[in-house]
């Protein structure tokens, strides 16, 4: 079953008639959110999961914000180490994704590519953290590696980082951005942020044996594949 109806929800559809898998992609879509009721409401659900199907292989989606020394004290990254410690103090069979920032076909505002496109075509001004780097993944890539692990039983009970295992200046997705739409962002850098430090030598045999590749092409592709210029 999958819980949720966000794009990683959605991603991972295929699951929803596994009776034996709980799929929870139910959780705050906010990263910047502060909201006590938001979290709380994730932790309810979770834990009516949990009773509901305490036999069920539990697939949770955490984040690798946890890894950024910038973001790692936020409410929400706190919030998602809470519930990580409570699978794994409660739940017999599960496996934790701490997930980068993935992209795909969604309206939330609130993901950083959404975000900085939506600025930037709209011609809005925004503010940038000049020493900030993100980690882009596409969902379809994170979805085959997330599978894979899924799959195969004796990965189970693991915390497994799922991220490109290269960041990106803020900076330079802005200017790629600029790039793709071919036109200029309205921004004020910000002497703030991190690089998030993420180890991804897990992951590393499973998306070269997929035959994945990150490359320096990688985020122009992305651009291209769910933000079509005709579509603006």
């Amino acid at each position: 079953m999958v819980i949720g109806n966000g794009m990683i929800a959605t991603r991972f559809a295929a699951y929803a008639a596994e009776k034996d898998i709980t799929v929870f992609a139910s959780g705050v879509s906010n990263s910047s959110s502060n909201e006590a009721a938001n979290f709380e409401r994730e932790i309810a659900l979770l834990n009516d999961c949990i009773k509901n199907y305490p036999y069920n292989l539990l697939v949770y989606f955490s984040t690798c914000s946890i890894y950024d020394s910038s973001l790692q004290s936020s409410a929400y990254v706190q919030h998602k180490l809470n519930i990580e410690a409570l699978i794994q103090n409660e739940v017999t069979r599960y496996l934790i994704f701490r997930v980068s920032n993935p992209v795909g076909a969604t309206s939330n505002p609130h993901t950083l590519l959404n975000y900085l496109v939506n600025h930037i075509v709209q011609q809005r001004p925004f503010q940038a953290w000049e020493y900030a780097s993100r980690n882009i993944i596409d969902i379809d890539d994170m979805y085959a590696i997330c599978d894979t692990f899924i799959k195969n039983h004796q990965q189970h009970n693991r915390v497994i980082n799922i991220a490109n295992p290269v960041n990106h200046p803020v900076v330079s997705i802005i200017q790629q951005i600029e790039k793709h739409f071919q036109t200029k962002a309205h921004y004020t850098l910000v002497p703030k942020g991190s690089s998030p430090i993420i180890d991804t030598s897990q992951i590393k045999p499973v998306y070269e044996n997929l035959q994945l590749s990150f490359d320096k092409d990688y985020l122009d592709r992305v651009l291209k594949k769910y933000y079509p210029t005709h579509d603006i």
